[in-house]
């Protein structure tokens, strides 16, 4: 048996842990079928020196233990509590390890993980120095015990230069001898682009820091390790600050959507500002701490306005070369007032927080597929593929010459950006970055602080190499598209024998990832909003090729930040721009508080999360209370969103299920923190729902005008109808009473034979006409709902050139890169793939072979909670006309597999690799264990 990973539920990273209560995980692989844990044991030590601890002997002499879990007996390998007493030490790295015990006893011994702290019990202390110290120092008596408790406190203090337009802020540091490690924490308002001595990896990789949240309430700090960049001798330690939502700049001719319809916005703070501790650790086990201060420089950026709808001005005369570097002169800088000392400044008012999701990460880069002159000065590339992009553009001219680089989804007759919805008109004329050259030589740009996503950009005032114009034009070398988005860990993909369904797999993933940053966009171009539907919606679909968790978990965060005093939880989080009525209120938004929790169990085996979720998910409840109707419906909100647009179909069947859900969630989270009165009461409120639902929504057969039981909308008060989504939403959220469940699934298909099998559903509606369509086994009408040609239609819009999904069922869209509609990709994964989950973190799920489909080859992987799933389907016909049905399946370690066959007569011939002789089992659900598998099926 080996441990193949380790990891803390909830942190990507582990260089600014936060908190004194963690949780462990860790992956086992053995070749073994019977293989599995039965005991297992967590050591916790601590390294204030900074000494590794002894690979062979753990723990080492001289670290003291701080946790021991002891020897534990049980298979559990997710979510093991970690909680010493006292608390982590502050600033301080620990090292933990993981022994486990296999049934024979044999004990095996995981790889030694690290994690850095920052400061676990500050939280309720002041943030680093800022406010007015001339007016009432720090050193005063009243904050004598805020500060007092020197270790465990921040230090940094809060820098700028009073404005609101991007800086550079740089500190030249001496060091006496190189450190053994080093580690820095920072943050800058709105983002901020760490440097150190001229190193491109002293930021990690890491762009678009810090996290975007709720200024006001929360701040998020990122932590560096730059431990193999600092040196003996000179150092430079510095930071590029820009905007973002913090202190958001539309300029005076650029779009910026958080503007109201009077052209104003809400700012969180009016000063661009940055922090830093830099924690270093010598060889002898000394340390010291440098700080931000007035010992640091601050300069205007060469980059004047750095709007994040992907608009930005910068003046490449006006760029320090060399800033970040030791051989930089500040004295012989004079550029908008040359280098001046760092002024403390009041810093944005929400507590810090250790950036605990995914960092945002520049990923595969695209080179143009065609690149054209489209009249003198002006270019147009296409890259091939939609998706959010960080251009990056080489080119050479002239001192002064100015460049305009505009993107977007579509081009016009003559290949020239082009918004097909003329409402926003302002997103084609007013997004665009404006260069102006130095003209020395070669030169590159790339955004600072903005992105969008784009298929085309067009550069105005270039002209390719060896156009041979007599405008004499800068030269643009070379232009790529950097796809930039969450740094979540990439766990698998799907692949089948159809292209226009691969060509929908590929759209819906590039759309997915396109909208993953620090929370889960709506779009990344033209609004750039935490809308809260699509974390839930699409997380089923997501959780198959990337690892959600502590993305998710941030997100829930910022739900609670965003919570308002009377319970209503918004539909976006954080909230940058207020919207009002439904728009603001609605349950199949604002749910994603009591979803998400559920969902974080159910794929990642953690229920870590319900504790500070409760409470949150309890007021929200109430709040809801307020907003029934008819004994229990909910119908105030948007209904099934993006049918027809907007129009608001089935409210109360979706709001109202909707509603029921969160109350049997908030009921389960009761019931697992011990909340036993809480339990009860949620359990009746949810019955009572229930009935209601039943009561005002259920038509029963015989009497009505069709033979059977159904459900009807109340779209019509006094009249009723029997559409796909109305039954679907009944099916799914298992509010259908059991004598009635045939009856509701006559009337779902008969209502998609009747729509002619078109899709009549909206985002809301559409992922559980998938669910159903699934559960019923009927692929062919999924693919002729989805190849239809005309809207609704996904095919439509591969037929249209489209590579990513539109936010509605149009082909003139405003926006091309939503991911709303993408809820089929998890149809794709369950019932083409065969795979789904059965019960927490993949510890038993199952495969079920897409027999009654056209697919006669599919094939994917994917990397659960407990190892690597593999599984490939093929069906070929024999020589004598029979078809020849196969799979290889991989099982990992700690998990079993069911294979789901037909009818109780079908069988499968096993061939277990590693094993002689082949096996034959027969029924419809075959179990697995751990291993590599041939199978033979006989349906």
């Amino acid at each position: 048996m080996k441990i193949t990973r380790c990891g803390i539920h909830r942190f990507h990273e582990h260089l600014g842990i936060d908190c004194d209560s963690i949780r462990f995980y860790w992956v086992l692989h053995s070749q073994d079928e019977d293989a599995r844990q039965v005991a297992y044991r967590v050591v916790v030590v601590a390294s204030p020196t900074a000494k590794t601890p002894d690979a062979t002997e753990f723990p080492s002499p001289g670290l003291p233990v701080l946790w021991d879990s002891g020897k534990v007996h049980n298979s559990s390998q997710r979510a093991i509590p970690c909680q010493p007493e006292g608390g982590f030490l502050s600033t301080t790295f620990h090292y933990w390890q993981v022994t486990i015990w296999d049934t024979h006893g044999n004990p095996t011994a995981g790889p030694i993980s690290e994690f850095f702290t920052s400061y676990p019990r500050s939280s309720g202390l002041l943030p680093p120095y800022s406010m007015n110290q001339t007016y009432m120092p720090h050193t005063s008596l009243i904050f004598r015990t805020w500060f007092e408790d020197e270790p465990n406190r921040w230090k940094g203090v809060w820098i700028g230069n009073g404005g609101d337009k991007p800086i550079y802020l740089r500190k030249q540091v001496h060091l006496e001898r190189k450190p053994s490690r080093a580690i820095v924490f920072a943050s800058g308002m709105g983002h901020f682009n760490f440097v150190c001595n001229g190193d491109p990896n002293a930021s990690n990789g890491h762009v678009l820091d810090p996290g975007w949240t709720n200024y006001h309430r929360t701040i998020q700090f990122t932590a560096y390790d730059i431990s193999d960049i600092l040196h003996e001798g000179e150092n430079v330690l510095g930071a590029h600050i820009g905007n973002g939502f913090y202190a958001g700049d539309q300029g005076n001719d650029r779009f910026f959507w958080p503007s109201y319809e009077d052209n104003t916005f809400v700012r969180y703070g009016n000063e661009l500002c940055f922090f830093a501790e830099v924690h270093l650790f010598y060889p002898d086990g000394s340390r010291e701490t440098i700080t931000t201060g007035p010992d640091w420089k601050v300069r205007k950026s060469a980059t004047t306005l750095a709007n994040i709808y992907s608009s930005e001005t910068k003046d490449l005369r006006a760029f320090p070369r060399g800033w970040d570097t030791t051989d930089f002169n500040e004295n012989a800088d004079h550029t908008f007032g040359g280098w001046r000392v760092a002024l403390p400044v009041t810093g944005p008012r929400g507590k810090l927080k250790y950036q605990s999701q995914p960092p945002v990460t520049l990923h595969e880069t695209f080179q143009p597929v065609a690149e054209r002159a489209l009249a003198p000065g002006v270019v147009s590339f296409d890259l091939g593929q939609n998706a959010s992009t960080m251009v990056k553009i080489e080119v050479s001219g002239p001192a002064g010459s100015e460049l305009i680089i505009r993107f977007s989804e579509s081009i016009d007759d003559e290949g020239r950006v082009f918004m097909p919805d003329p409402l926003f008109k302002a997103f084609e004329q007013d997004v665009f970055c404006r260069i102006t050259l130095s003209g020395n030589g070669l030169e590159t740009w790339e955004p600072d602080f903005c992105f969008t996503s784009a298929r085309y950009i067009q550069v105005e005032g270039v002209e390719l190499e060896g156009a041979g114009s007599e405008d004499n034009f800068p030269l643009i070398h070379s232009l790529v598209g950097r796809h930039v988005s969450s740094a979540a860990r990439r766990l698998g993909y799907v692949k089948t024998d159809k292209d226009d369904v691969n060509a929908l797999i590929n759209m819906c993933y590039w759309s997915f990832a396109s909208n993953l940053f620090s929370y889960h966009t709506d779009c990344p171009q033209i609004e750039k909003f935490g809308w809260l539907e699509v974390t839930h919606l699409l997380a089923p679909a997501t959780q198959y090729f990337r690892d959600m968790e502590s993305l998710y978990s941030k997100i829930l965060d910022d739900m609670i930040d965003a919570q308002e005093p009377n319970g209503l939880m918004p539909t976006m989080a954080p909230e940058i721009r207020y919207m009002c009525g439904p728009l603001h209120d609605t349950i199949t938004w604002g749910g994603a508080v009591a979803l998400l929790p559920e969902i974080i169990r159910f794929y990642y085996g953690t229920t870590a999360v319900f504790a500070k979720l409760f409470q949150p998910c309890v007021r929200y409840m109430e709040y809801l209370r307020t907003r029934e109707c008819e004994g229990g419906l909910l119908e105030h909100g948007l209904g099934d969103w993006g049918r027809d647009i907007a129009f608001g179909n089935n409210q109360a069947n979706i709001e109202t299920a909707y509603y029921y859900k969160c109350l049997r969630n908030v009921q389960h989270m009761a019931r697992e923190l011990g909340k036993t009165e809480e339990e009860e009461r949620f359990k009746e409120w949810a019955d009572r729902i229930y009935a209601t639902y039943n009561r005002h929504l259920l038509i029963g057969g015989g009497g009505s005008k069709y033979p059977y039981a159904f459900y009807t909308s109340r779209d019509k008060i006094g009249e009723t109808d029997r559409n796909m989504v109305a039954q679907a939403f009944a099916l799914q959220f298992d509010l259908v009473p059991a004598e009635h469940i045939a009856d509701v699934k006559t009337a779902f298909l008969e209502a998609c034979a009747d729509a002619g099998n078109r899709i009549e559903a909206g985002e809301i509606g559409l992922k559980f006409l998938w669910n159903t369509l699934a559960d019923l086994d009927r692929p062919d009408i999924v693919l002729e709902m989805a190849r239809q040609e005309e809207h609704p239609s996904y095919m439509r819009f591969i037929r249209c050139g489209e590579t990513t999904l539109n936010e509605f069922w149009q082909d003139a869209c405003r926006s091309k890169c939503h991911d709303m509609l993408g809820t089929i990709l998890e149809w794709v994964y369950e019932a083409v793939l065969g795979l789904k989950s059965e019960t927490e973190g993949y510890r038993t799920w199952s495969v079920k072979p897409p027999l009654r489909s056209e697919f006669r080859h599919v094939e994917g992987s994917m990397e659960c909670p407990y190892g690597n799933i593999q599984i490939e389907y093929d069906c070929r016909s024999s020589a004598d006309g029979q078809e020849v049905a196969s799979m290889k399946v991989t099982v990992p370690t700690s998990t079993t597999a069911f294979l789901l066959l037909p009818d109780d007569s079908s069988s499968v011939e096993i061939y277990r690799m590693g094993t002689d002789g082949i096996r034959t089992a027969t029924g419809k659900r075959i179990a697995l264990k751990p291993g590599k598998y041939d199978l033979s099926l006989s349906p």
